[in-house]
């Protein structure tokens, strides 16, 4: 019975079908179910898009075209018009003391019942100019008393469904009044409401679907932003805390003389933020805490040397270190690289004449002969090998380490969490090994901080000394582009040019390719040699092609988005895009990394001759900056969010009214509630109905990490 009279908690709201709510029978219940709301929470918590302020009265005579106004005015005549495909249209005239106004009504000839001549009506549109007179088409009519000098909520709607903004408020008006008798239950400690100046959740839901004023709104959404990303944030951190509670580190001893070595034999000087975050990542390996830690950084930052600088770290310890990439043609990349850094190193070996041997750099990938595969594994499961580093292959049952240590993921979003953690198991004396994941997609910090709030992250910011400046152009046409590409090959240079991704068909991006392939050789650029590399080849192919670039054998490179990643070849400076609208702006800012990674000066072209509002703002910020983390900030704010943690089971997304891009500051508030909340002697308990809420949105397995924590 108490139950009964309880405040409201999210779930019981949950529970509650449409159905109960006055106007909805079966017809509605399932207009509503279409656009994916079935029950009292969802209706709740369909917000407004925008609102109408109807205090705001203007006059026809002042209206501006183009500009939404609310007029009060008399109807001075009604009239239906039939056209010859005997549709009505409404056609009013109506006046105030400055002027005439004509309000035109397509497929409403109901209109023409409700609206007589001399009444006075409030009439909210946007003002256009129709055969030289003044005219609304279909605005919102109000007859005087009903909702004028208020703020009207105008709802997401779905013509589709059939549903309109007026059968909405009226839905969530009823749902409030049925609420009002219980009230809503208050998940927030109220000296956290005041430390962060948050109304409570009833006022919050009031008031973001029937303000009195444009402070309230504000108000009301700063709560219902605040809840949604405290949600996550209690997920993250507490799944974050678990991890470091139930996990047993590795606390690495080593003075850091190995890294010390590597730094001062560099030709070059690190960055302060590579210098910085090494030794964020040392301070992390000689903690007893396991290491989970996002490293990123624009293309070219430099976030190698941060990963061998750890590496050593752990290898100076005496044990062993392992680089996963997600390509044969990445993992050898980084297997050539590395193996230059460390070629002067040596380690401790009781078992040779001096006491020390070779460090020892392998790499396993598919590709690896049965001979070079025994003699790895064995080398491994030994300790014989200090780093290795390969492919998926690497977390095949056959491959054991001897001491595991640290665990070095590249582009880390290209291998799923099973794959982390089967590397992870691969340690041995039941301790975990440090996990230290890179990408060099830039991630904005707000969306970091929510998408991968269980790691620690680091952001390289700085570019190294001696990358040389891209200069991007956007151009419509390629016609001007190929004598440029053709002067550069003349200089002794070499050049990409990229084949659109064609609807995500692989195949039709190939036909592209080899198209563009063709047509370059025997024509524009006929005289040169121009090579073709696409996902079809077989890995030899593809090594031997890229061998040829590598090498200077091949002057030109047509290729499919397979270079995306990972491909360094410093002689390259041209980079021609086809079609470069169909990409997104994080593909381009990766493939435009190819070049500028020698010492001449770099080129990208990116054609397209789309005139679409999307495709002009990603070309012209691809044209503006070279900064990934800005273009990041403007791809965000292009996309939107989508959903942060994945679809539920119960198929609810993340983020119904916050804003990874406009809420920053609300995501740092969330996630320094989350903390003291999981922190503090009480914990989660003495807020169990966060812990039911994480528990509806997320999942039971999910929450689980709450009480865990």
């Amino acid at each position: 019975m108490e139950r009964a009279t309880s405040p409201l908690t999210l779930t019981d709201l949950a529970s509650l079908p449409t159905s109960r709510l006055k106007g909805i029978g079966a017809k509605k219940k399932e207009a509503l179910a279409s656009i994916g709301i079935q029950t009292v929470l969802d209706v709740l918590s369909h917000y407004p898009r925008r609102y109408i302020d109807r205090t705001k009265e203007a006059k026809i005579g002042t209206l501006q075209v183009g500009e939404e106004g609310m007029v009060l005015a008399q109807i001075l005549d009604v009239a239906i018009i039939r056209t010859r495909n005997r549709k009505q249209i409404v056609s009013i005239e109506v006046t105030d003391e400055t002027g005439f106004l004509n309000i035109t009504f397509f497929n409403q000839p109901w209109r023409a019942r409700q609206i007589k001549e001399g009444m006075e009506v409030v009439i909210f549109g946007k003002l256009d100019i129709y055969r030289g007179k003044p005219r609304m088409t279909n605005p919102v009519v109000d007859f005087v008393g009903d909702k004028t000098g208020k703020i009207v909520p105008v709802y997401p709607q779905s013509g589709k469904a059939g549903l309109s903004t007026w059968e909405l408020s009226a839905w969530v008006s009823d749902a409030l009044q049925k609420s009002s008798l219980r009230g809503f239950a208050e998940p927030l400690p109220p000296a956290i409401r005041d430390e962060h100046n948050l109304v409570d959740r009833a006022t919050a839901f009031t008031n973001i679907h029937n303000p009195a004023s444009m402070k309230q709104i504000t108000e009301a959404r700063n709560r219902l932003v605040f809840d949604e990303l405290l949600r996550i944030q209690l997920l993250l951190v507490a799944r974050k805390r678990s991890y470091e509670r139930t996990n047993r580190g590795i606390a690495h001893a080593f003075e850091g003389k190995y890294i010390e070595v590597l730094l001062s034999a560099l030709p070059f000087r690190p960055t302060k933020a590579q210098l910085r975050v090494i030794n964020e990542v040392v301070s992390d390996l000689q903690s007893q805490i396991p290491m989970h830690r996002l490293l990123q950084g624009d293309v070219g930052a430099g976030k190698t040397l941060v990963a061998v600088a750890g590496l050593l770290g752990v290898i100076e310890g005496g044990r062993q270190g392992v680089v996963m990439a997600p390509t044969e043609v990445l993992a050898e990349q980084h297997y050539f690289g590395i193996s230059e850094l460390l070629a002067s190193f040596k380690v401790p070996d009781d078992t040779t004449l001096m006491g020390e041997r070779d460090l020892q750099v392998e790499l396993l990938t598919s590709r690896s002969n049965s001979a070079d595969r025994k003699r790895i594994l064995s080398g491994l499961s030994t300790g014989r090998i200090d780093l290795v580093i390969g492919t998926h292959s690497l977390i095949q049952e056959a491959v054991t380490f001897s001491n595991l240590g640290l665990s070095v993921i590249d582009e880390q979003h290209r291998f799923g969490v099973d794959q982390r953690a089967a590397l992870r198991e691969k340690a041995s004396e039941g301790s975990i090994p440090d996990v230290l994941v890179m990408t060099a997609t830039p991630i904005p910090r707000t969306a970091a901080m929510t998408v991968y709030g269980d790691l620690d992250v680091s952001v390289l910011d700085e570019l190294p000394p001696g990358r040389t400046p891209i200069t991007t152009k956007w151009v419509s046409s390629d016609i001007d582009i190929w004598a440029k590409v053709g002067n550069r090959i003349g200089a002794g240079e070499q050049a990409y040019v990229v084949c659109p991704l064609i609807d995500e068909n692989e195949k039709m991006q190939i036909t592209s390719a080899e198209k563009t392939f063709e047509r370059l050789k025997e024509n524009e650029l006929s005289g040169m040699e121009v090579g073709l590399l696409h996902g079809r080849l077989t890995g030899q192919e593809k090594r031997d092609i890229m061998s040829r670039f590598r090498n200077k054998k091949i002057d030109i490179l047509v290729s499919t988005t397979v270079i995306e990643v990972g491909v360094d070849v410093p002689n390259a400076t041209v980079m021609v895009i086809l079609d470069a609208d169909r990409f997104g702006i994080a593909q381009l800012h990766q493939l435009r990394g190819r070049v500028g990674r020698g010492e001449a000066h770099s080129w990208c072209y990116l054609v397209s001759d789309s005139e679409t509002p999307d495709a002009v703002q990603r070309l012209s910020a691809l044209e503006s900056s070279t900064d990934g983390f800005e273009l990041a900030e403007i791809d965000l704010e292009l996309r939107g969010e989508g959903t942060i943690m994945g679809v539920t089971q119960k198929g609810r997304n993340d983020l119904k009214i916050a804003s990874l891009r406009r809420d920053k500051e609300w995501v740092l508030h969330a996630r320094k509630v989350a903390v003291q909340l999981l922190d503090s002697s009480q914990g989660i308990d003495d807020s169990s109905l966060l812990g039911e809420e994480v528990d509806l949105f997320f999942g039971q397995d999910q929450s689980e990490y709450l009480f865990k924590s």
